[in-house]
């Protein structure tokens, strides 16, 4: 559901010059499936090795419920590399609409 909401709205996000990329834990054939199956115009990418996710904090601790899943995070990176916003998504259904809100609102400001 949070994936279509980013499909969804995919030509607003263009229009702000502003890229989707999705990551997952799972296996790049699995990705492309996926991202075929839901009509992803956005990249999907795997990390497999849980690499980034430790560094974005998405990997949980195998003592977690769900150790297998990511968490569920979103980050707005500026150009040069900088986390603008970060997220803990609570209601995937409403969670793209506010990430688009709020990149406008920081893209207006500068």
């Amino acid at each position: 559901m949070e994936g279509q909401g980013f499909r969804d709205r995919a030509p607003a996000f263009q229009d702000l010059g502003v890229a989707v990329i999705g990551v997952s834990f799972d296996r790049p054939e699995d990705n492309r499936a996926f991202a075929q199956k839901n009509g992803f115009p956005f990249r999907m990418l795997s990390d497999s090795d849980r690499s980034v996710g430790r560094l974005y904090e998405t990997a949980r601790a195998p003592e977690e419920d769900h150790p297998e899943f990511a968490k569920r995070r979103t980050y707005v990176v500026d150009p040069e590399g900088t986390i603008r916003k970060a997220y803990r998504v609570r209601d995937i259904g409403a969670h793209p609409g506010e990430v688009l809100e709020d990149l406008r609102g920081l893209i207006a400001g500068g």
